[in-house]
């Protein structure tokens, strides 16, 4: 996992971790964003139709091992599972194809994101924090939402608590490039669908339930059987905005689902697993290949420059 050429990219994403840092505080060993999280493991099985689609080698196998981690919002280790600002939680899925060899998926529960750029994010955050109480009106972050409509819808979409992480919907954010052994490229964003449906809980239930609900339930949920999920492509057809993360598609567009991931065990060593594993937004393997969205270097850079600074806490 390479840090990216563009010496721009890389100044920008040590900004936005410095932001990070200076919004939810400096905590060594743990992420500046999805800091709150917990690693399972478990088995990917692929169906045939995902095959058809990609040369990837976990479609093309019978099986392959995964490193799965749930995690919530803000840069806070300890935030409390009932804190709306951990919402919307994050799945990250590492498929172990060998030795030192592996592919991702990350995902988050909330369909989209706020920004196209790395440097509007930026810039969004920068706004957030200059909006506190007693800013006059129109404060920074309102000026900013007006301004950038994908932005303003991301801030309005739902974002309501899980029951159960077993019970939540997970989006990648961006669009890849999915290349079948003939050759045939498509354009595809991941859906991540819980096998026991999704369920979320309203502002009463939530009152009633304690600061480690979630956490505390994957040990609980285990006990009843594997957590499973059915990760699925939506695929885009000729002309979809393909670069761009605030642009959704036509929910008629087709989806496949490539096969189930099946969660069974919590790693043992987990903080100290969760310090030293770093995923990566790039695919980097046959068969799947990045699209132009510019989220893509940037997340991987910030994921990686984090990532070097957690595992040297």
């Amino acid at each position: 996992m390479p840090l990216p050429s563009d010496e721009r990219i890389v100044a920008l994403s040590k900004e936005l971790i410095a932001q990070f840092d200076a919004i939810f505080g400096l905590h060594p060993g743990f992420r500046p964003a999805h800091a709150r999280g917990l690693l399972l493991s478990g088995t990917f099985t692929p169906t045939p139709e995902a095959a058809k689609l990609s040369s990837a080698p976990h479609f093309n196998r019978a099986s392959t091992p995964v490193t799965a981690r749930f995690s919530s919002s803000t840069g806070i280790p300890l935030i409390p599972d009932t804190d709306p600002n951990a919402n919307p939680r994050g799945l990250g899925i590492r498929f172990n194809l060998a030795d030192h060899v592996h592919t991702d998926i990350v995902a988050h529960s909330a369909d989209g994101f706020p920004t196209r750029t790395g440097a509007e994010f930026l810039e969004f955050l920068h706004a957030l924090v200059g909006s506190g109480p007693g800013v006059a009106s129109p404060t920074p972050v309102e000026k900013f939402l007006g301004a950038h409509p994908g932005a303003l819808a991301f801030v309005q979409l739902p974002k309501p608590f899980p029951s159960s992480f077993s019970r939540e919907k997970f989006f990648g954010v961006t669009a890849f490039k999915f290349i079948s052994s003939d050759g045939t490229t498509r354009h595809v964003r991941y859906i991540i669908d819980p096998h026991e449906g999704a369920h979320h809980l309203d502002d009463e239930a939530v009152k009633t339930k304690g600061p480690n609900f979630l956490y505390e339930g994957v040990e609980e949920r285990l006990k009843q059987g594997p957590i499973r999920y059915q990760i699925k492509v939506q695929i885009a057809n000729e002309g979809d905005v393909v670069d761009d993360a605030t642009v959704h598609w036509p929910a008629d567009r087709p989806l496949v689902e490539l096969g189930q991931v099946e969660l069974t065990t919590i790693v043992d060593e987990n903080e100290k697993e969760q310090k030293r594993i770093i995923y990566d937004p790039i695919p980097r393997v046959e068969g799947i290949e990045p699209s132009e969205d510019p989220l893509l270097e940037l997340r991987a850079a910030v994921y990686l420059i984090s990532g070097r600074r957690r595992r040297a806490a």
